[in-house]
């Protein structure tokens, strides 16, 4: 066996401002609806996270700080105590076997339906997703959001405060605020979704205002070393367009490069690209680089270890992996020793519940036939 842990930075130990890693390897968040209807984590997500415990930070899948930001059926939430007590039992089995934890918070403004979250979804404008939408009884045609009010822009940010300190109360190390995607934060910075012509609308300033505000509520409500941001510049999905990417996220960078955040997330990162490139001159903190490896190819050999690497040549800090992470409980320990990885067997098995696709992947030990191999 030929163990290339010692030429790659992606195993070194390193830490997260005072929080120890184990390597550079996070895994990224991951939808998985694996949560019951009312959004309470369910034991089986204690087994599924606690099996990947040897990533050097786990970024848990996106979780609802409001009623009105649920997206999907059976997504989790941070809004009450049962959500609390639920996601407890998760961080505990993770501690246990030696990982750390953050959670993302996510709001999905106009991803959403009334037959999700039985209420009308908010978003910056009356603008509606160009697509149908996944409900219980199946997928149904998007709905036209409520235009947020100033009050409602208020409330949410205070939600998004409350939903932090919730989640370290449930034992998590921190949070990442999610403003990539599509979902309501990415909403406020594309134009056309916003077409508010208040404070949070118009010019740059003003579509970066809302997410600018949420990530100070949240850093100020449990300290900026427990907060991340993700973004994920130029992305389409959930009928985004942004119009001025290369004007977007230098503002978004510079309006928050004083707070000490934990770090920057920064989805499909590219290292030859000059917006990468940009970011990283100007993010003064820990940089977390999310390799650019399309969902509709099968997961490269080597699982985007040799992007990751790239990426960290060209300044990136902490490298994130998404479906490798879904389908290798081990992939820390598989990229280390250059093993063969599990493809993800059935895309659609993400999402239907249960164990099957989640929790039944197999180790390297449970595959002696396999301990030893090389792709």
């Amino acid at each position: 066996m030929t163990n290339t842990a010692a030429l790659s930075r992606l195993f070194e130990p390193t830490s997260l401002g005072a929080l120890p890693l184990a390597n550079r390897l996070v895994m990224a968040p991951l939808t998985r609806n694996r949560a019951g209807a009312d959004g309470v984590p369910q034991p089986i997500m204690a087994t599924y996270y606690a099996q990947r415990a040897s990533a050097g930070l786990i970024i848990a899948e996106a979780a609802t700080p409001n009623a009105v930001g649920q997206t999907y059926p059976n997504i989790p939430a941070i809004h009450n105590e049962a959500h609390v007590a639920g996601w407890r039992r998760v961080t505990d089995a993770v501690r246990a076997a030696g990982g750390r934890m953050f959670l993302q918070l996510q709001h999905g403004g106009r991803v959403g339906h009334p037959d999700n979250s039985g209420l009308t979804p908010v978003a910056p404008s009356p603008v509606p997703l160009p697509e149908t939408i996944h409900t219980p009884s199946g997928r149904q045609d998007s709905v036209v959001p409520r235009e947020m009010t100033l009050d409602d822009i208020r409330a949410t940010v205070a939600d998004f405060a409350s939903a932090a300190r919730n989640a370290v109360d449930a034992g998590f190390a921190g949070v990442e605020v999610h403003a990539a995607n599509g979902h309501l934060l990415h909403q406020f910075m594309a134009r056309n979704t916003n077409h508010r012509t208040d404070a949070y609308g118009g010019s740059v300033a003003g579509r970066i205002r809302f997410a600018v505000e949420v990530v100070r509520a949240v850093a100020e409500a449990v300290g900026p070393e427990r907060v991340g941001l993700r973004i994920s510049p130029g992305n389409t999905v959930n009928g985004i367009e942004e119009g001025d990417t290369g004007s977007i996220y230098p503002a978004l960078v510079e309006a928050l490069a004083d707070t000490g955040l934990a770090y920057l997330h920064l989805v499909t990162a590219d290292p030859d690209q000059p917006l990468f490139q940009r970011i990283r001159k100007s993010w003064p903190g820990t940089l977390m680089a999310n390799p650019a490896l399309p969902w509709a190819e099968p997961l490269p050999a080597d699982g985007g270890k040799r992007e990751g690497e790239r990426l960290l040549a060209a300044g990136a800090d902490l490298i994130s992996l998404g479906r490798a992470f879904l389908a290798n409980p081990d992939l820390v320990e598989r990229l280390r020793v250059d093993a063969p990885l599990n493809q993800v067997r059935d895309r659609h098995m993400m999402y239907v519940g249960g164990e099957t696709g989640y929790t039944d992947y197999p180790t390297l030990a449970g595959t002696p036939e396999l301990a030893g191999a090389r792709p």
